[in-house]
């Protein structure tokens, strides 16, 4: 695949892995830079340098250089992240495939992006990972600070240990540089691979900044995996770009969130509508007294609503910012630490070219709903269909498949996905309004609402209910509940009680599912 080259004379706000690791090193040494919860390990901006340096050079010995495709499969670690900057030290692409995916995938990823190595934790079966592979793998343990206790052979950490103090690697990654190669889908369809380049990841970092304000005295928690755009463009891009502490957990855990929040006096913690649910439906009697440091919180991936927002904001003292982005586009919209908005997803980001349009691409005015298209150099370069075919979109709008709608005042809200849309006798109707409007009753735990077949309005309102453990609820219930705040015609006609909603592996709904799951009980209607 080519790389398209930079638009000439642009002001290019980049700066490369060796130097800014350069610059935290000279700025404070003995500065924690990384913490990696699960094992209780750190390390300094001090170690980092010099561990990414000897990363760089193994990798240079190993005839990789710029442009290299080199896999990482992992699940989150320290060493991870050490791995990842010492390949774009040497100016290569990550790959950062999630090990969520199934064997078969990641084969198939593998031969469709043809790295010229594949790094695999210990962790994992890397055999079977990599088999049918056409190049090298090396596995990776723990690192250490000490290089005597590193005495695993045949482990990339322990070939460090024999490097000569030879010459650095003579390099800085560009930002015209392609950067990465990451799966965009979960575990139940073939995935898709986005790529990008480091600008696309530096404007998407500055954004970041922009929305949360963050700088080198804050300490972050990340506790998804950096396979997902979300946490490399919200947490690991702010981390780089200011040299920060950042906190690193392999999942999100219930019962040690705040436990990790007051240990280590985290300052700003990702977010996802999952989380927020959970904090709020399960709440383990913290307060703002109990979490001082904590000052914000996002949710992206999906849309929060207003009640679910506010409800969070009381209960826990901590400003909460919602997002939105694209595994292709970056940062979309984002409420900002200085201007925010409940029920929207904030002003367009910076460093993009953000419009909403109408059936034939012609900007809506505001107020006028349309469906979202993104432009610009933070955009990806392309992506890989599961059968390998690269396709270049690099000089192409992104088109997201949401539709929104703007008000006055520059504030985005997202009203549902073009193929979700449920038309009702004519009459366009978001199901993510009423999932809203089931989500406000207090004893509805989880809700979403669908289109489904019907003879005379050509499809008809259901929705599927999860509701709170100790809480009862009817049918009735919920339509009288919508009746008294939606028009008639938007009350659901059926409602479904269920366990649990389907979910991606991002917490994202799947009504596809769901409408499937009805198609089965009414298959001989």
């Amino acid at each position: 695949m080519n790389q398209p080259s930079l638009p000439p004379n642009m002001a290019l706000p980049f700066t490369s892995v060796r130097t800014l690791l350069r610059r935290y090193r000279d700025r404070d040494p003995d500065k924690i830079a990384l913490v990696d919860l699960d094992w209780d390990a750190s390390i300094t901006y001090g170690e980092l340098d010099e561990v990414v340096d000897r990363v760089a050079r193994h990798l240079r010995d190993l005839d990789l250089g710029v442009g290299d495709k080199i896999a990482l499969l992992s699940e989150e670690n320290l060493e991870k992240l050490i791995l990842w900057l010492g390949i774009w030290r040497i100016g290569a692409v990550v790959c950062p495939l999630n090990v969520e995916i199934n064997q078969t995938h990641i084969g198939e990823i593998l031969r469709n992006i043809e790295p010229a190595l594949v790094l695999w934790h210990e962790g994992l079966d890397g055999a079977a990972l990599t088999r049918g592979a056409e190049c090298p793998a090396i596995r990776f343990s723990r690192w250490s600070p000490d290089h005597d206790e590193i005495s695993s052979s045949n482990e990339f950490f322990a070939e460090l240990t024999s490097l000569s103090d030879g010459a650095e690697v003579d390099h800085d990654n560009a930002p015209g540089d392609m950067a990465a190669i990451f799966c965009t889908s979960g575990t139940t369809s073939k995935p898709k691979c986005v790529v990008y380049n480091h600008l696309s990841y530096w404007l998407s970092g500055l954004s970041t900044l922009d929305m949360l304000g963050l700088t080198e005295d804050d300490r972050t928690l990340e506790y998804r995996s950096f396979g997902w755009n979300s946490a490399q463009v919200l947490s690991l891009m702010p981390w780089l770009v200011t040299g920060l502490t950042l906190h690193i957990a392999n999942r999100f855990s219930h019962s040690r969130f705040f436990e990790w929040i007051k240990q280590h006096e985290i300052t700003f913690a990702a977010g996802v509508p999952t989380v927020v649910s959970m904090l709020l439906n399960e709440p383990l009697g913290i307060t703002a007294e109990d979490v001082p440091s904590l000052r914000l919180m996002t949710c992206s991936t999906a849309p929060l609503s207003p009640d679910q927002w506010a409800k969070f904001e009381r209960m826990y003292g901590v400003t909460l910012l919602q997002l939105y982005g694209m595994s292709e586009a970056g940062w979309i919209c984002g409420n900002r630490h200085y201007r925010r908005r409940m029920g929207t997803v904030g002003p367009p980001a910076k460093h993009q070219d953000f419009r909403i349009v109408d059936g034939a691409g012609a900007p809506c005015p505001v107020g006028v709903e349309g469906e979202v298209t993104v432009g610009g150099p933070q955009t990806c370069l392309g992506t890989i269909s599961p059968d390998g075919e690269f396709e270049d979109l690099s000089a192409a709008r992104i088109s997201t498949g949401d539709l929104a709608v703007m008000d006055d005042d520059g504030f985005v809200t997202v009203t549902g996905r073009t193929k979700d849309l449920i038309i009702r006798g004519g009459v366009n109707i978001a199901p993510l309004e009423i999932d809203n409007v089931l989500l406000s009753d207090s004893r509805v735990l989880e809700a979403a609402a669908i289109g489904v077949p019907d003879a005379i309005y050509g499809e008809e309102i259901a929705c599927y209910v999860v509701v709170k453990p100790g809480e009862a609820l009817s049918a009735e219930d919920i339509r009288r509940h919508c009746a008294g705040v939606l028009a008639e015609f938007k009350v659901p006609k059926e409602v479904h009680f269920i366990n649990d909603l389907p979910k991606s592996d991002r917490g994202k709904i799947r009504r596809d599912d769901l409408k499937d799951l009805w198609a089965r009980d009414n298959a001989s209607s």
